[in-house]
């Protein structure tokens, strides 16, 4: 519910206890909206970053923001579409293309842009489609039922929905989510959005992320956006070192930190980089901190049931 930050959970047991499952059936149930991120103990030492910054890149991922925005929309029901091709074979440069609801219908000119972006979507008469007038992004709804009658058969993707009610120009709340990694490695460099998709992001500037962090809070005074803390998997926590640690017990503490879980299969043994031993290999200060639920190994009859559900 957003009151809770800084929340760890440790799942400890032996091997083959349905540690990491616990963790996969978590992300399924907890659905597309909240960021769920999974690590592995030993993925955060790398070459080319530090481990702190490997560690605050999977923090940030696992936050997630919800931005709204209101978007003017038209929604209506192509009647006609008519573009005036000219004679020479070069592309249609204008277009007319008549829309309407149930209560009104308007005739709307077109230009270049629109026309290739109609026939590229193979819009035709008897569609339904909205038009987001800021960037001029045209998505296809289905048929009108009025126009089922058109064909004698039809492709299973072909949907029919009702001619739209009132009228034609409406504002429409548009809900996008992102991660804040996400924005960090768009505002990192010039072409920030490449490097995204390459996952070439390298380190990121602690000053970035600052200015991120201000604009983030100002859009939730403002109502904008609401920041949705997700879940934060580390497997095989006692691959971390003493390091690692130290930065978890701060990054804990932040107002808008995600829900750390962590498993490990240990019991009492060395924190690496020290010659401390402590229960799971985790120094006591986080220990403390954390709520630690213990695996017990599959039962015959356990071990039988997932069988029976694997094999269906």
């Amino acid at each position: 519910e957003e009151k809770i930050a800084g929340r760890a959970v440790l799942i400890a047991g032996q091997p083959g206890t349905g540690k990491t499952a616990i963790a996969m059936g978590m992300a399924k149930a907890l659905g597309e909206d909240t960021p769920f991120t999974m690590l592995a103990g030993s993925e955060i030492f790398s070459l080319e970053m530090s481990k702190t910054e490997a560690l605050t890149q999977a923090f940030r991922r696992s936050i997630g923001i919800r931005i709204r925005e209101e978007a003017e929309i038209i929604e209506g029901e192509v009647v006609e579409i008519e573009i005036e091709r000219p004679a020479n074979g070069q592309a249609a440069t204008f277009g007319k293309m008549t829309l309407k609801t149930t209560e009104m219908e308007t005739m709307y000119d077109l230009g270049q842009k629109m026309i290739e972006t109609i026939q590229k979507e193979g819009i035709a008469a008897g569609d339904i489609i909205t038009i987001d007038k800021s960037s001029g992004k045209i998505s296809l709804l289905g048929r009108s039922f009025a126009r089922s009658r058109d064909y004698d058969a039809m492709g299973p993707q072909t949907r029919f929905v009702q001619c739209p009610e009132g009228e034609l120009q409406k504002r429409k709340e548009v809900v996008h989510t992102v991660n804040l990694h996400e924005i960090d490695v768009i505002n990192s460099r010039q072409q920030g959005f490449l490097a995204l998709f390459a996952g070439d992001t390298g380190e990121i500037k602690s000053e970035v992320r600052e200015q991120i962090d201000a604009k983030v809070a100002e859009w939730r005074e403002e109502g904008k956006a609401d920041i949705v803390p997700g879940v934060l998997f580390i497997d095989e926590v006692h691959m971390l070192d003493i390091e690692c640690f130290s930065f978890l017990n701060r990054a804990l503490e932040a107002d808008s930190s995600p829900i750390v879980i962590m498993a490990t299969n240990r019991g009492i043994t060395n924190i690496r980089g020290t010659d401390y031993k402590s229960p799971h290999g985790i120094p006591l200060d986080l220990l403390d901190r954390m709520l630690i639920i213990s695996t017990q190994p599959y039962s015959q009859r356990e071990i039988r049931k997932i069988i029976d559900i694997r094999a269906e």
